[in-house]
């Protein structure tokens, strides 16, 4: 059965999907006209190129005026080299940068022109990278029998803002979409918390006449039945006090809660102690650690958060088994870890982060919102963090839970 959590994320891949899909469609046709306007550009090159061999070699007068029109109509910018490198002609590039004036040559009363290196050089570099020269013969003609002229052109401005144009579009539509997703998905995120703070607190409230009422009939039969040191009504009492708890916590939620600094160690022994007598004899509790650690907790918040993984860890158990929770410390860093491992079925690797996400979940009746809540008051309102530190299938699985160490004289002494 695909639980909420994997629909959505079948949806995601499907979306991914179609988005690629087209992004590669609009490149590939972008691509296909991109080849076709390149060979009618070396089409016309080559064509260029026939023409500046004619207006050399004709000697048909009448010929030429249509030779020349061919010639001046080409606009894809060329130079033309002779066989050593030195440029003849040019065509289609920046006049601006093609001559730089020289000071007037009063013999000749004309001005003197000359290439500019520097930018020439540059250009048939750039020509010279784009496409292989086209080779004129100049056989027969006063240059030699083997002389020959090269000319080497680019791709036209036309073509060089074609090729570029769908990255440009593809990163436009991506950036827009990532600011839509980005506001729908903080829109959405913001509805949700807002129903589950308004739920979390009716919730509390309406716990709060029924709890009432049963610390009153607790007196009523201790009174009655002279049960004070009844251990079935202490039991019961402290039922009520889990329940009073609860409550607690369901109406601490959408606000900041107080943290106040406790020893970790006594923290878990308190809950650990509690929970331990209402699960199954089949499963055996170990704690150790070092009760000088401590860190800034919200207690009803970190019973719950240990309830939810100690839960966990006992799903996870399939007959007998082992529930281990070790608290240590990395000096270094200042953190108090709390590792709570089991001796059960195990996660798979790839499920590591999944299982933090709401709504996921193994357990037919299961709602998956256990880990995703503990995730959410550990990073959100104890400033730490919780993760699956290590788990092998079949063996069973380790959660770290990651706070900061406060340190007092008794720690510093130590």
């Amino acid at each position: 059965m695909i639980n909420a959590y994997q629909h959505k994320k079948r949806w995601k891949y499907i979306l991914l999907t179609f988005a690629v899909v087209i992004a590669s469609g609009s490149l590939l046709y972008t691509n296909y006209l991109v080849k076709n306007i390149a060979r009618s550009e070396r089409r016309r090159a080559q064509v260029w190129a026939l023409s500046m061999k004619q207006s050399i070699t004709s000697d048909d007068n009448d010929f030429l005026p249509y030779v020349f029109a061919v010639r001046d109509s080409s606009t894809v910018p060329a130079i033309v080299t002779d066989e050593k490198g030195d440029i003849i002609t040019t065509r289609g590039l920046d006049t601006s940068k093609t001559y730089i004036k020289m000071p007037e040559d009063v013999s000749a009363n004309k001005k003197a022109k000359t290439y500019d290196p520097e930018y020439f050089r540059g250009e048939l570099e750039t020509m010279k990278s784009q496409h292989e020269p086209i080779k004129i013969s100049l056989r027969g003609i006063s240059h030699g029998d083997n002389s020959y002229s090269l000319i080497y052109y680019k791709d036209s401005a036309l073509l060089q803002q074609l090729k570029i144009f769908p990255y440009v579009q593809l990163s436009v539509i991506a950036v827009f979409l990532l600011l839509a997703y980005t506001a729908f998905n903080s829109s959405r995120k913001s509805e949700q918390n807002q129903v589950w703070v308004g739920l979390a607190k009716e919730t509390a409230h309406q716990l709060g006449t029924p709890i009432s009422s049963l610390m009153a009939w607790i007196e009523l039969i201790k009174d009655k039945f002279n049960a004070e040191d009844d251990p079935l009504v202490a039991e019961m009492e402290n039922d009520v006090k889990r329940l009073e708890i609860v409550a607690d916590r369901f109406s601490k939620i959408g606000s900041k809660p107080k943290l106040e600094t406790h020893s970790v160690y006594e923290v878990v022994k308190d809950f650990v102690d509690y929970f331990k007598i209402r699960v199954s004899n089949n499963i055996s509790f170990e704690l150790t650690g070092n009760p000088l650690l401590k860190a800034g907790l919200n207690i009803p918040l970190f019973d719950w958060v240990l309830e939810n993984l100690l839960k966990n860890a006992v799903n996870a158990i399939d007959g007998k088994g082992k529930i281990k929770v070790e608290i240590s410390t990395n000096k270094v860093k200042d953190q108090v870890f709390i590792d709570i491992t089991d001796t059960g079925k195990g996660i798979p690797r790839s499920k590591f982060i999944t299982v933090f996400q709401p709504g996921y979940t193994t357990r037919k009746r299961g709602w998956g919102l256990g880990l995703s809540l503990t995730k959410r008051m550990i990073e959100n309102y104890h400033n730490g963090h919780v993760v699956v530190r290590d788990s092998e299938l079949g063996k069973g699985t380790t959660f770290r839970i990651t706070l900061k160490n406060i340190k007092d004289e008794q720690q510093t002494e130590a």
